[in-house]
């Protein structure tokens, strides 16, 4: 006594001294403690069981003394194990500005950090702290803001104390069925000694509730460090992906690395728990096969062979589902890479109609999935057909050596040895889930592995000096590149250039010349195979292509380094006037610029702004035997000085000429202003997280485990009957009815699980292809303003939770509600005043469900929600890595990703945390109430509860506890899994666009057949509550002509081109084509006649004869006769695989300009009557665009041609000009009638020319 009131002092004086960690001695003290306390235990529960004459009071009193206070030592020894007595220290003088906690360094005081951090021991042992939030869910749906930060020790270091925990589990669980003995022997004898029954209800009530504390806290530890595990691996995946080179980008697809996040991390978090059930399933039965072996004696020699045949056999087929789940997930990939090639270019696949094609690819692909998915199921449904009966089978088989040998079979040692079968079917079950999760795991742990190994960019690629004094800003000397990292062909050879500080260079050359490749080789993007580059930067380096935003962006930077690639391609004469006059020449006045350019017009701009110490350099591929070859820099020099040469920049300037003849501009043209339109933005669709239940009808008909409970509660009856002292024993009779009853048993488990697998594949694959037909009919705006992620998690994480999770748990949960009820009706048939209290017992339970429910659904609903911005953000930042590289932002990028994987972390803790509240509140519950009702087994007299069906009521009742969490927490989770379903069945209820075919109003087969084309009041908008695009065009357009359609950036020509091919509908107005409004054709029948280049030029993963005949019409001559049509058959046949040469995700192996030409090659084979061309040239030089227009024109002779362009010369020979402006038709006449006489388009000639010619 007087020790126990020293320790309290000492631990009053902890918090006032700081002590973090209890001090030695004093753990020590508590570890004898519980070593002592252990002895008394045991001497009592001996006493208890062997005794039969009377036991003094006092010893008495100490025996109660010791059970009851042996669960506050186990807690002590917890205590003393760890050590830390919660007290957490910050030194103020130890902290200055720069050192105080941030974000990721919170103290246990923010009053926004989860409870667990503050908590006390018996706070955390019963997850008390919990309270505050799920009270918080269960008044309101919970926010994300509402749930709390992540607690500072948040760390891996309970790994240890988990095994612990789980054998202090293991030890307790077999006391159960080893009092079985006990109770029937003292219901059978005399019942005067009441305290003995009572000791007997006292050592099973703390075996139950240190189960029940034991295992919860190690299932929370476990899934804490599972979830550390998830987020160091995602964390790492996208670092990685920050330094991937390019050939290890290619060979690892955005779709794959996907399921990295989504799928491969979260098997290896779930490989935390499942390593401890490995070690410890020896253990396990070993135990349970001594237990049987006292009761039995040598019958004990069959279970064991049993077992472990069945562990044997177990293995053998954890073996064959390891290389089935390695398939799934391998074409799971592949299924994976395919939709996001569709989502990724979904506005080009509307352009040619291709949905069908890749409907076919993906169904392809999800075939070869689902061929091995139902391998896998089946082979599942085998495995649990072989554990749910093994139990029965072996307790048949034990019985009857048992029967043979004349081993008596009372009610204690029948029932003891039911209870002991029942234990065991846990290891045995689980032991190849275990498997199959270690082996997922390591298949896991393999993909992650060639990945996070996957070469990277070397830093030492370039050479950079910041602070240089030096007046070379980039020098590069005999550099010799390639794009693959071993083996791959040169793409730049002997290049040796050097730009001052505050130069302008201009690089330019033929399309595939390697123009941009030189940049990315500065970049250091490019495996360097010989030379060196430097350069002399203070800041860093900048790129940007294209869109202006991303030049706006770099300008912002403010860095010493511009390298610009293409960026005047897609903008107008005047809109690119003014980007080089206020940003290249003006903000960027005194950077170094390396300007990768396809328009000679920029050059003659440099000759008005550019110092004479400027350089331009002029890069092409040399020509050999007919075969282009390694890119070189052939002239590089002053402007003047390369145009009077002979060379190659002179024919550039030569065919730049030429077609700027065709522009003569009238002295009389005038110059018009004309206002920019502003484009309207589109509403980004949010991620709905809709509140509620979900409301799912899940069409998978379970089958009736009806039948299979009762054949099983057959049996147990009957071994009561049996073993009753009124019975005359019959062997032969006990055991051929039994085994009867087991094989019945058993046929039923077969047809039940069978049938599970068998529906819920076909369930699932139902969804599957509801969900790819309504994405594939969906708008174009859908994807316009819904984020691919959000769409790839679906087919992901929510897809496996279909295919595999879903069915399961439903099968299981539907089980455990018959077991529940099992228990319940023979607990309540014998313990008759229990049934007095099932009513408040079904009704606090299913208050907790609800309770429990409000918050839990809410946290997995954020759980989904916050993963997919993880996804989301992973797939734009590989897409866009080189230029975040280029900016040296990884840093800032690294740091959003650990931002967004902590915010996904916070509701996956919370949400585990708030299972095991549940848990340990429904097995507690579960506890007492056998506890109680074994209180009225002892109390009832033997006339009304015999002895035998003590021992069936206590075999069904010890499991009570375990069975009602597991019911009650198995349907929840299935109905949080169910958020999978409703977040799929979201996306499978999207407003789908206009039917693809119209049976009852097809067109003619050779419809349009001339090409004329009227449009009546044209009016566009993108949503009904958003501004007129198009406000009200109306022209008519005879067949064979040559439309050219001009106008400012944002006019409205683009949008006039996705109505001619109803990606977006009219808001009013008729386009009538050869007599028939397109309004009332279907979609496919529209969009398949016409023709059209688009303005991004889109290359899917394959070969070049996949890309340029994606439905396989046409011969290889008619392919090669379009190659040559446009320009690129001495490019594909100078590669060995000629057609078949390998064509990357993106076309990334392809240069831009030769990209746009595969797609003009395909328009060539398709030889439509219409043909729409939108800036198809933007990409290409004027040269090479000089050489296409006129292809174009001897091609589609005959064709309308509708062609959007920012060159004059483009449209300048078309047989009419429309000038759209702010979304009005202003000008629509032959090109030299509206140079005639002041006009828009005069205008925008004028513009053109003075650029072109630097007047």
């Amino acid at each position: 006594m007087v020790a126990n009131v020293v320790v309290l002092v000492l631990i009053a004086h902890e918090k006032k001294f700081g002590a973090v960690s209890h001090p030695l001695p004093l753990r020590v003290y508590w570890a004898v403690d519980f070593v002592l306390v252990c002895l008394f235990a045991a001497t009592a529960i001996a006493r208890l069981v062997s005794s039969s004459e009377s036991v003094d009071l006092n010893m008495k009193m100490d025996d109660i003394f010791s059970f009851v206070s042996f669960p506050l030592y186990v807690f002590l020894l917890v205590v003393a194990v760890k050590g830390s007595s919660g007290i957490n220290l910050v030194a103020e003088e130890d902290l200055d500005e720069n050192s105080r906690p941030k974000v990721d360094e919170r103290t246990t005081a923010d009053s926004d950090v989860s409870g667990y951090a503050s908590a006390s021991l018996l706070s955390r042992a019963v997850w008390h702290w919990m309270n505050p939030i799920l009270s918080k869910g269960y008044k309101s749906p919970l926010k994300m803001d509402e749930v709390p930060l992540l607690p500072p020790d948040h760390q891996a270091r309970d790994l240890a104390f988990t095994g612990f925990l789980a054998l202090v589990r293991l030890a307790v669980m077999y006391v159960g069925p080893v009092l079985i003995q006990s109770f029937i022997s003292f219901t059978s004898g005399d019942r005067s000694n009441l305290y003995q029954g009572f000791y007997l209800i006292l050592i099973l009530l703390i075996a139950k509730v240190v189960e029940v504390l034991s295992s919860h806290q190690f299932n929370f530890l476990s899934q804490k460090l599972g979830m550390l595990m998830r987020s160091v691996l995602m964390t790492g995946i996208y670092k990685k992906g920050l330094r991937l080179s390019c050939s290890s980008r290619q060979d690892h697809g955005v779709g794959q690395i996907v399921n990295y996040m989504a799928v491969d991390c979260q098997q290896l978090a779930d490989l935390v728990y499942q390593l401890h059930t490995l070690w410890l399933m020896p253990f396990q039965v070993g135990l349970a096969l001594l237990l049987i072996y006292v009761y039995v004696g040598v019958s004990a020699v069959v279970s064991l062979a049993a077992v472990v045949g069945v562990m044997f056999l177990t293995l053998s087929i954890t073996r064959k589902n390891n290389s089935y789940q390695f398939n799934v997930m391998m074409s799971r990939d592949g299924r994976m890479k395919a939709t996001t090639e569709l989502l990724n270019n979904m506005r080009v696949i509307k352009f040619q109609a291709w949905e069908d094609h890749f409907y076919k690819k993906i169904q392809a692909a999800r075939e070869k999935e689902y061929s091995w998915l139902s391998k896998f199921m089946y082979l599942i449904s085998g495995n649990l057909i072989l554990l749910w009966s093994v139990p029965i089978l072996i307790a048949a088989l034990t019985f009857g050596i048992a029967t043979l040998m004349k081993v008596p079979l009372d009610a204690g040692t029948v029932f003891t040895t039911t209870s002991v079968f029942k234990i065991l079917q846990e290891p045995i079950q689980s032991f190849p889930q275990t498997l199959i999760s270690i082996s997922q795991a390591i298949i896991s742990l393999g993909r992650l592995d060639r990945y996070l190994t996957s070469s990277e960019l070397e830093d030492n690629n370039v050479e950079r000096e910041e602070g240089c004094d030096g007046a070379i800003a980039v020098e590069v000397k005999e550099g010799t590149f390639a794009w693959e990292d071993q083996g791959g062909q040169h793409v730049l050879t002997d290049i040796n250039f050097e730009v001052k500080k505050g130069e302008l260079a201009a690089i330019v050359g033929m399309v595939g010349s390697g123009k941009s490749s030189l940049l990315a080789s500065v970049l250091g993007e490019l495996h360097k195979t010989s030379g060196k580059r430097s350069e002399n930067v203070a800041l860093t380096l900048v790129v940007a292509r294209k869109q202006r935003i991303q030049l706006a962006r770099a300008v912002y930077q403010d860095c010493d380094i511009y390298l610009l690639d293409d960026i005047f391609s897609a903008v107008d004469a005047h809109t690119g006037t003014e980007i080089f006059k206020e940003c290249i020449r003006g903000a960027l006045k005194d950077k170094t610029i390396l300007l990768v350019t396809i328009k000679l017009i920029s050059f003659t701009m440099q000759i008005l702004y550019c110092s004479s110490h400027e350089k331009l350099f002029h890069l092409f591929l040399i020509f050999g035997d007919q075969v282009m070859r390694d890119g070189k820099i052939v002239q590089s020099g002053k402007y003047n000085e390369l145009r009077d040469s002979d060379l190659d920049f002179s024919a550039l300037v030569a065919a730049h000429e030429t077609s700027m003849e065709l522009v003569e501009t009238n002295p009389a043209v005038s110059s018009v202003n004309v206002k920019q339109a502003p484009e309207s933005p589109h509403k980004q669709v949010q991620d709905q997280s809709k509140t509620g239940r979900a409301r799912v009808n899940l069409m998978v008909n379970q089958g009736n485990p009806s039948l299979m409970w009762l054949s099983q509660m057959s049996s147990d009856y009957w071994l009561a009957y049996q073993t009753s002292d009124e019975r005359n024993f019959v062997a032969s009779l006990f055991i051929g009815i039994y085994t009867a009853i087991a094989v019945v048993s058993c046929v039923f488990m077969a047809i039940r699980s069978v049938l599970v697998a068998f529906l819920g594949l076909k369930t699932a694959q139902s969804f599957f292809n509801q969900i790819l037909n309504s994405v594939l009919h969906a708008p174009m705006s859908f994807f316009d303003t819904t984020p691919s992620g959000r769409i790839l998690s679906r087919a992901s994480s929510d897809q496996v939770n279909i295919d595999i999770l879903i069915p399961l748990f439903l099968s299981i949960t539907i089980v455990m509600y018959f077991s529940l009820f099992g228990i319940l009706v023979i607990t309540c048939q014998y313990a008759w005043p229990t049934v007095f209290i099932i009513v408040p017992l079904i009704w606090l339970n299913i208050w907790y469900q609800g309770y429990y429910i409000a918050s839990a659904r809410e946290l997995t609903r954020l759980d989904q929600i916050t993963k997919a911005p993880i996804i989301h953000n992973f797939s734009e930042t590989i897409s866009g890595v080189m230029t975040i590289r280029s900016f040296r932002k990884q840093d800032k990028f690294f740091h959003g990703n650990i931002d967004r994987v902590d915010t996904n972390l916070r509701m996956s803790f919370h949400n585990s945390a708030s299972n095991e509240w549940l848990g340990f509140r429904l097995e507690m519950i579960g506890s007492f109430v056998l506890c109680i009702a074994t209180v009225f087994l002892i109390l009832l007299p033997s006339t009304i509860v015999k002895p035998e069906y003590v021992g069936l009521s206590l075999s069904y009742g010890l499991p009570l506890n375990s069975v009602l969490y597991w019911t009650i927490y198995l349907g929840s989770v299935l109905e949080n899994r169910m958020v999978s379903v409703e977040r799929i069945k979201q996306f499978i209820n999207i407003p789908s666009e206009a039917a693809w075919r119209k049976p009852d109003s097809p067109p003619s087969p050779d419809w349009p057949n001339r090409g004329e084309i009227e449009i009546k009041n044209l009016q566009v908008r993108y949503r009904h509550n958003t501004p007129l695009v198009l406000k009200g065009i109306s022209l008519t357009i005879n067949g064979g002509e040559k439309i050219g359609v001009v106008g400012r950036t944002g006019s409205g020509k683009s949008t006039l081109i996705q109505v001619f091919f109803r990606l977006l509908e009219p808001y009013a107005g008729t386009i009538i084509v050869d007599g028939i409004d397109i309004c009332k054709l279907g979609l496919h029948d529209l969009r398949s006649r016409f023709g059209i280049i688009p303005q991004e030029p889109v290359l899917f993963e394959g070969t070049v004869r996949s890309n340029i005949d994606p439905l396989g019409l046409y011969s290889d001559d008619e392919i090669w006769k379009s190659l040559e049509r446009c320009q690129l058959k001495e490019v594909v046949s100078a590669k060995p695989e000629k057609l078949d040469s390998s064509v990357v995700d993106s076309g990334d192996n392809w240069s831009v300009g030769q990209r746009q030409l595969l797609c003009l090659g395909r328009v060539m084979l398709k030889r439509s009557k219409i043909l729409f061309m939108d800036e198809a040239t933007a990409s290409v030089d004027s040269q090479t665009d000089a050489v296409i227009q006129k292809i174009i024109r001897q091609d589609f002779s005959a064709c309308t041609i509708i062609t959007i362009a920012h060159r004059i010369p483009t449209v300048i020979d078309c047989d009419r000009v429309l000038v759209i402006d702010n979304g009005w038709a202003k000008e629509f006449d032959a090109p030299g009638r509206l140079l005639e006489r002041p006009s828009l388009f005069g205008a925008l000639v004028q513009e053109y020319a003075n650029r072109s010619s630097g007047l």
